[in-house]
């Protein structure tokens, strides 16, 4: 495929690859959020309210939101 090398070991098993970002940059920023919510699925979530509340306090966020 045109812009993607794989990177292989001694045993000629693929284990890097090299994407040409201005062929896939689009691309590779999807992939990377997903490899992103996948690390953190297993955080703590905090809900919305509880975040709104938070920041209303420490004056980042107006009142009226």
């Amino acid at each position: 495929m045109k812009g993607i090398r794989y990177l292989v070991d001694e045993r000629q098993e693929k284990v890097a690859v090299q994407i040409d970002l201005k062929k896939y940059g689009e691309l590779w920023e999807d992939f990377y959020d997903i490899i992103v919510a996948e690390s953190r699925k297993e955080e703590e979530t905090v809900d919305w309210e509880s975040v709104k509340k938070e920041l209303k306090a420490e004056g980042k966020l107006p009142e009226d939101v």
